[in-house]
């Protein structure tokens, strides 16, 4: 069944280089995320300008696609028409060329981690939801109804290890049950220290964040486990999974065909289950744990500044896809401290953002800007702010530069309150739960990250309020307070009789996706196309199917008569002007046979569009009415 996505997931495989320029295709909860082997075979500008995408961003080693909420559906079309694979990865082989370190990290921290963020958040906002109703006493900490949901609230973070095992194995590309068989392993041995009590045998930098347990030995080496476990922890599986792929990989080369498919995942374990536990364990906890102590260390020195600073660039790092470099911090904090602090003050930068948008709604009297808030409104107030960056206030700077300033003093109450998240919860609104210690039913964190919030917003969309004015056309006759030169605006006529519709209605991609231009479609009554525009015929085609005009105005009109019809080679269609013409509003131009078109099994439903539509800062039409020759059409702004 066809999906109406269909045309756009072709445009962005088409302008991306092709199926065999594809490496790798995840997403997360607004973009797409393609890895490529020569991103300067894709058309950007192409993409940037095709409707239904909001831009293109090159950052991380990654080419990303922000499409808006329904990228998991566009993904889906794109990964069915593109052949990637179940898991929207591309059967081909990796480039020569290597990505620094900063990108390779950030791909790699995306790729494992955007297929858990859905249903991380799903479930934290479960547990922080659990703790709001049990603060109210609407139920009880003790009971069944508790108990059972706080099952999959905390289950999913516990058993997380075997989770990313499977995620981080799909990235690396080893076996998926290897991946996620390592991270049992993890937690086995956690639960099993658990159950019998057992006594470290010694304790290396005792008193110290770097405490390491000795239980046992393996082959009399000592098996060193963190004080903390595995359980609910990143780095290991992460990094024990990229051995492991090694591992395999090395084997794969060396073992019989036959056996490969059991002997292959054996030895792999066989080998990488003790290395696991013996090296890369201890050395993830390590490098977690200093990471813990820098970042306890950059709060200590002055949490107000930390706070400011973490608060007005989170946004910028969302620009480049840059704040997946957090989430490990994050997690690595809940893990060994049960509380994070480093994603508390980003919390209100959404927010600022949010507001931002409110405003630019309610001071705009321009109509697309109002159509492109609304949306953006919605998803920003549930955490969602892509659309509301690269919509509204990235392309007018000041909305967004705003939206910075007021992130930074809620993040700056928030770090100098000392706020500690105690869960992966929602975002948005879903999200002040999280700040909950359902411990101690201590709701103090979660009225501090109001009292930011509120500063957020109010700093926000006062400012905005009091700043913004619509965008005047780049004209300098406009700034000087004179009526536009005829490049700034004009109005486009009717250059045929008949019914308005949407462009989306045509059976072309590259004109129902507005490739080619912004403009509207017209199922003509006649087989007469008159001059919409005073101004010069730039192209006519000698088969007399489509005609190019340049209006005296500045607006450059692509007028084509039904689809596919070129493949007539001229038959039914006769010009009444020629290349190089200029011609007049109301000037007969072409003269084609209708039911002949239509009995050739041609459609005749023709667009009318304007090719230079990023001259102008809105084009706006009226669809779904009749129009008469020569009656407005499109009005350009």
């Amino acid at each position: 069944m066809a999906s109406k996505y269909d045309a756009l997931a072709r445009i962005i495989i088409q302008n991306i280089g092709g199926k065999s320029n594809v490496i790798g295709l995840t997403h997360c909860i607004t973009r797409l995320r393609f890895k490529l082997k020569d991103e300067s075979k894709a058309n950007t500008e192409v993409l940037k300008n095709t409707e239904g995408i909001v831009t293109v961003i090159q950052s991380g080693g990654q080419y990303q696609i922000v499409i808006g909420n329904h990228v998991p559906d566009v993904f889906a079309v794109v990964n069915e028409i593109g052949r990637f694979g179940a898991a929207g990865e591309a059967a081909a082989e990796e480039p020569k060329e290597k990505m620094s370190p900063g990108a390779a990290l950030i791909d790699v921290i995306s790729g494992v981690f955007a297929p858990t963020l859905g249903v991380l958040a799903a479930t934290g906002m479960i547990k922080g939801l659990l703790a709001l109703f049990a603060y109210f006493n609407i139920i009880s900490s003790d009971g069944g109804t508790y108990q059972l949901l706080y099952a999959v609230a905390d289950g999913f973070f516990h058993y997380l290890p075997i989770l990313l095992g499977l995620t981080a194995a799909k990235k690396f590309n080893v076996n998926q049950f290897t991946g996620m068989a390592l991270g049992a392993a993890l937690l086995y041995v956690d639960d099993v220290l658990a159950l019998a009590s057992l006594e470290p045998i010694s304790t290396i930098f005792a008193g110290t964040s770097f405490a390491t347990n000795v239980y046992t030995t393996f082959l009399g080496m000592p098996v060193l486990l963190p004080s903390s476990g595995y359980a609910s922890s990143v780095i290991p599986i992460i990094l024990a999974v990229y051995v492991a792929s090694k591992v395999e990989a090395f084997w794969k080369k060396r073992i019989p065909d036959v056996v490969k498919v059991f002997l292959v995942p054996m030895l792999t374990l066989a080998i990488c289950t003790p290395l696991t536990f013996l090296v890369v364990g201890p050395i993830a906890s390590f490098l977690t744990s200093l990471i813990g102590l820098v970042m306890s260390a950059i709060f200590g020195l002055s949490p107000l500044i930390a706070g400011i600073v973490l608060g007005s660039f989170w946004q910028v790092l969302v620009i480049f896809g840059l704040h997946w470099s957090m989430i490990p911090i994050a997690m690595a904090n809940y893990s060994n401290f049960g509380y994070d602090f480093v994603l508390s003050p980003m919390f209100a930068a959404s927010f600022a953002q949010t507001a931002v948008v409110l405003a630019v709604l309610l001071k705009t009297k321009d109509q697309k800007t109002k159509s492109l808030c609304i949306p953006a409104f919605i998803s920003g107030v549930f955490g969602v702010t892509e659309p509301a960056i690269y919509g509204i206030t990235l392309p007018r700077k000041k909305p967004f530069l705003i939206s910075c300033i007021a992130a930074a003093v809620g993040g700056g109450i928030i770090g100098a309150a000392g706020v500690n998240s105690y869960m992966i919860g929602g975002m948005g609104v879903f999200g002040f739960p999280s700040y909950i210690n359902n411990a101690t039913k201590d709701i103090s964190g979660m009225i501090w990250v109001l009292i930011g919030v509120a500063a957020a917003v109010v700093i926000a969309f006062v400012t905005t309020m009091a700043t913004y004015n619509d965008a005047a056309p780049k004209n300098a006759d406009r700034e000087n307070g004179k009526r536009p030169s005829a490049a700034g605006y004009g109005t486009i006529l009717s250059p045929l009789k008949g019914e308005v519709k949407e462009l989306s209605e045509l059976d072309d991609q590259a004109f129902s996706s507005g490739v080619l231009g912004n403009g509207v479609a017209i199922l003509p009554a006649e087989g007469k196309l008159m001059s919409p525009v005073d101004g010069e015929i730039m192209s006519l085609f000698s088969t007399g199917h489509a005609i190019g005009l340049k209006a005296d105005f500045g607006a450059e009109i692509l007028i084509h008569i039904g689809m596919d019809t070129v493949k007539l080679e001229g038959r039914y269609f006769t010009k009444r002007a020629e290349q190089g013409d200029k011609v007049t509003k109301g000037q007969l131009l072409l003269e084609f046979d209708l039911d002949a078109i239509q009995e050739a099994g041609y459609s005749v439903l023709s667009p009318v569009v304007v090719t230079n539509q990023e001259d102008y800062a809105d084009i706006v039409y009226e669809a779904g009415k009749n129009v008469e020759y020569g009656e407005e059409l499109i009005t350009l702004l």
